[in-house]
């Protein structure tokens, strides 16, 4: 049975506001560490100013942020059922007949609203800044050689002129272009033919196009271009996929990324993963709120408080590291990609239900 709608809708502000509140705390540290940081590095690029750091900061943070929700409704729960139970609404509320189930039905519907938004809003907005902050970061840091990104990328290639290895700091834009990029050919028979540094390459069918490019070879005195070519075999779906990660594709394209990816006859595991793991997050939050539920009944005259909540966050760690552990088995193929993403979410559920089965009805 719902709440009256009155008390209903004031304990789904609650733990709204809570959620939200915690959430944007997380938001401002990661953006204020963030910045910090890039400024730190900033220092060596002469293109590199405060507003354009301000910037990339920004478009950072979401992505990095979306980590952690789980987080953010497990703290915020607890901290909107703490106080609850501080004021005594839920001794009022127990007094009149209303059980805890009932009172988490409220918390229960704004954690898979929260999930919803998330994943049908926030994320593709996420992914979308991650991919601006990826083309704005090389720009910046691409001649300092201290491109913000993550690991290098490595690729190989074949062509009519011989094999070619490649090396990049970062891609750009939609996964067709790499910036700071260095290409090191050779020749049919297997000798090294020449280094070719670039400020970015950029795919094309059949051919690289490099722009600043400066040849270095055995034979000859290095030389400069404003644009070389270098013949490929590549296609961009291959190239895309090597070093796109799923974190940048939003939740509503990754279903073409899926299929163009799976034509192109490559491994799809990632993105699948990455696509499951989305569509559980609703039943994961719901899960973290029975956890915190869990914990953070207890009437604050009965003492104990301090130590359930340690306990509650400790849960709440444990299921997040589950999850990271289940998905790393699910990438590397030793779990199907939906078992990996849905195991800890359910677990979690019905773990949180039994605990308060538990806790409220012997």
């Amino acid at each position: 049975m719902l709440l009256f709608q009155t008390f209903g809708r004031y304990l789904t502000q609650r733990f709204l506001r809570a959620i939200l509140s915690v959430f944007g705390t997380f938001f401002f540290l990661i953006a204020t560490l963030d910045f910090v940081e890039l400024m730190r590095r900033a220092g060596d690029s002469p293109t590199a100013t405060t507003p354009s750091i301000i910037q990339l900061a920004l478009y950072r943070a979401p992505s990095v942020a979306e980590q952690i929700f789980p987080f953010a409704v497990l703290f915020g729960g607890m901290f909107a059922l703490l106080n609850l139970s501080r004021k005594l609404e839920l001794v009022v509320a127990r007094s009149v007949g209303i059980s805890a189930w009932q009172f988490l039905q409220p918390a229960a519907l704004v954690a898979g609203a929260v999930g919803l938004v998330s994943i049908g809003i926030y994320n593709p907005v996420a992914a979308e800044l991650k991919q601006r902050a990826t083309a704005l970061e090389a720009s910046l840091f691409a001649r300092t050689g201290q491109v913000v990104g993550g690991k290098e990328i490595w690729l190989r290639q074949r062509s009519m002129d011989g094999q070619a290895i490649i090396r990049a700091a970062a891609a750009l834009g939609d996964g067709v272009g790499l910036a700071q990029v260095a290409f090191f050919t050779f020749s049919p028979d297997g000798g090294f033919s020449e280094r070719i540094e670039a400020k970015q390459a950029v795919l094309y069918r059949g051919y690289w196009e490099l722009s600043e490019a400066r040849v270095t070879s055995a034979t000859e005195e290095p030389q400069s271009y404003s644009t070389y070519l270098i013949a490929t075999t590549l296609e961009p779906d291959q190239v895309r996929q090597s070093f796109t990660p799923p974190d940048s594709v939003g939740f509503w394209s990754m279903p073409a990324v899926l299929d163009r990816t799976h034509k192109a006859g490559l491994d799809t595991t990632r993105y699948e993963l990455r696509y499951e793991s989305l569509k559980a997050r609703p039943l994961l939050l719901i899960a973290m709120i029975l956890v915190a539920a869990s914990v953070s009944l207890r009437f604050f005259r009965f003492g104990g408080v301090t130590r359930l909540v340690v306990g509650g966050v400790a849960a709440g760690f444990m299921l997040y590291v589950a999850t990271q552990l289940s998905e790393e088995l699910g990438s590397s193929g030793i779990v199907n990609a939906s078992v990996a993403a849905w195991l800890p979410a359910i677990v979690g559920t019905l773990l949180g239900a039994l605990a308060l089965l538990h806790q409220e009805d012997g």
